[in-house]
């Protein structure tokens, strides 16, 4: 009888213990959902616009707009006034600009 009453007291208690994790598992979910999730497909997007560049585009790298004059493996060229070249890292790289829209801002 009292092997009896020591296993209903255990049983009670892993139900105890399975509702006090419940709050930690629904704080890592949401903030999966809310901080890691948006965060690893905006890297996805980045990474996709740093694959895509090529000759010519009109980027935003380091604060600075330029058009693209050479790609290597890590490194690009950018023009960002004529005869004016600098060389910048493909990950500095920000945004990817429509076309003449250098020119429309000199």
């Amino acid at each position: 009888m009292i092997g009896t009453a020591y296993a209903q007291g255990i049983s009670a208690s892993q139900g105890d213990t399975l509702m006090g994790m419940l709050p930690i598992v629904l704080m890592f979910v949401i903030l999966y959902f809310l901080m890691i999730r948006p965060q690893m497909k905006k890297a996805k997007e980045h990474k996709t616009m740093i694959d895509a560049l090529q000759k010519g585009d009109e980027v935003v790298a380091v604060g600075m707009l330029g058009k693209i004059a050479r790609i290597s493996d890590n490194y690009l060229s950018l023009e960002v006034a004529p005869n004016v070249t600098i060389q910048v890292q493909k990950q500095a790289v920000t945004q990817l600009l429509p076309k003449g829209t250098i020119k429309d801002a000199q």
